[in-house]
């Protein structure tokens, strides 16, 4: 019995072992790694106790396998996730810059990433949040219909839905998108936007307007945004909750902000009040960040509660 589940896509990252290595150029790669933004958050909640479960797809292959053995011995429900014989897992590929920035390129449409359907009503018992990421949403149209579809059924039984709009620029390339992200948005009761998502999705060009906007859905009770090394803020109607950030070696920053999502979440769920949600989300992506890999961290609920621990004014 899952209390957050997700639908979106598994993938194997395959990733520059160098800062600055163009994907264009001859070298040398590590991995594969499980990943999928869908797969980190899931993970991630999981590994801090809590009952998950993942709708998705992958190949009867390697890279199929990589990504689930890691899912099941973290504790994800992976029992709704299809295996094809026809079709291979999903590939990303990613370099890095020394600025930050990276460049990724996807080998997900026509893979199993994006072929799950939605499940039946009977499926699923007593779910408390069902996480949707923006990058599920532009990998493919037919795919989309299917999170939508499994979002409306979840919230006619009581489920929360929580979205993380995890605007990929290579995959957004369909106008459509924009429609079915509106529709996401007016059914979303915690939202854990990027600052720059937070504007490109509300159309706006500060926090302030972008947070009113937000706020004019019924449905939403609590954003959290994501600004990096200046740490998150969460706002609800009524208060605004300012959290910095832990200070780590870091190693690679892939999935940081997924982890922020699946340790805030399962925060939640475990009824903790929303500063130490975000104080969990912050150390979840600093120890993710710690490791090379976007689900190599060393996350736990006895880490977790260590860091937070050690830095008490955070």
């Amino acid at each position: 019995m899952a209390e957050i589940i997700t639908m979106g896509e598994l993938l194997v990252e395959i990733m520059r072992d160098q800062e600055n290595a163009e994907l264009y150029e001859t070298g040398t790669f590590k991995g594969p790694f499980p990943s999928g933004a869908p797969a980190i958050f899931i993970d991630t909640a999981a590994r801090l106790g809590v009952s998950t479960a993942i709708i998705g797809g992958v190949g009867n292959d390697d890279f199929g396998k990589n990504i689930l053995e890691r899912l099941e011995k973290d504790g994800v429900d992976v029992s709704h996730v299809r295996k094809s014989e026809e079709r291979s897992t999903g590939v990303a590929f990613v370099t890095y810059y020394s600025d930050g920035s990276r460049k990724f390129i996807f080998h997900v449409g026509n893979t199993p990433a994006v072929e799950a359907k939605a499940p039946l009503n009977e499926e699923f018992g007593d779910v408390k949040y069902m996480h949707i990421m923006g990058c599920s949403l532009m990998a493919s149209k037919e795919f989309a219909q299917e999170i939508l579809k499994t979002m409306h059924m979840m919230r006619r039984r009581g489920t929360k839905i929580s979205f993380d709009p995890n605007i990929r620029e290579e995959l957004f390339t369909d106008p459509g998108v924009t429609d079915v992200i509106r529709e996401v948005m007016e059914n979303v009761s915690v939202l854990l936007p990027g600052k720059e998502e937070l504007l490109k999705i509300t159309d706006t060009s500060s926090v302030e307007a972008a947070v009113r906007k937000c706020f004019e859905s019924e449905a939403l009770e609590v954003i959290a945004m994501k600004n990096g090394s200046a740490g998150s803020r969460i706002y609800t109607r009524d208060e605004v909750i300012e959290t910095g950030v832990y200070p780590v070696r870091q190693v690679d920053a892939t999935g940081a902000g997924d982890c922020f999502d699946g340790a805030f979440i399962a925060g939640l769920v475990k009824g903790k009040s929303l500063e130490t949600a975000a104080k969990m989300g912050a150390a979840a992506g600093a120890l993710n960040a710690a490791a090379f890999g976007p689900m190599e961290g060393r996350i736990s609920e006895k880490t977790i509660g260590e860091l937070i621990l050690e830095k008490r004014s955070l």
